[in-house]
């Protein structure tokens, strides 16, 4: 599991989604945990945070977001050499197949949907976390 000091960035339009990610997360003891209202937001985010030497260790973005969904971070995020390797998980009501493929061809990390309790992200980190620590050995 990602050590409860992993530095997270939460990427999701409604203030309420992001509020239950905060409560869920800091139930499984994160709390070093910044919040992004959509993809335009978050991208000078994860760029500072790598320039500052303090990268984020996990993004967690909503699908469906104004200004830049959460796809188009994803892709981003994946083309650049910088923030390739960053875990990314999204968490949406998108249940389309269309879109979990096209969400596994661009490289997302796992896929949570909603409605999703502590015990769901607990799961799912653990299994990303796995993924990892197998890829690097």
């Amino acid at each position: 599991m990602f050590p409860v000091t992993t530095r997270i960035l939460v990427v999701d339009d409604f203030s309420t989604m992001r509020k239950v990610l905060r409560k869920e997360l800091k139930a499984l003891g994160y709390t070093n945990v910044d919040e992004a209202d959509d993809g335009k937001t978050a991208l000078p985010m994860i760029k500072e945070a790598n320039t500052s030497g303090q990268p984020y260790g996990l993004i967690i973005s909503d699908w469906n977001m104004p200004g830049m969904k959460g796809i188009d971070l994803l892709q981003f995020c994946r083309s650049d050499e910088n923030t390739s390797s960053i875990p990314f998980i999204m968490v949406t009501s998108e249940a389309e197949q269309k879109n979990i493929v096209k969400a596994a061809m661009l490289g997302v990390s796992d896929y949570i949907s909603k409605p999703f309790n502590a015990g769901t992200l607990q799961v799912k980190f653990e299994k990303v976390w796995s993924k990892i620590h197998k890829e690097a050995a």
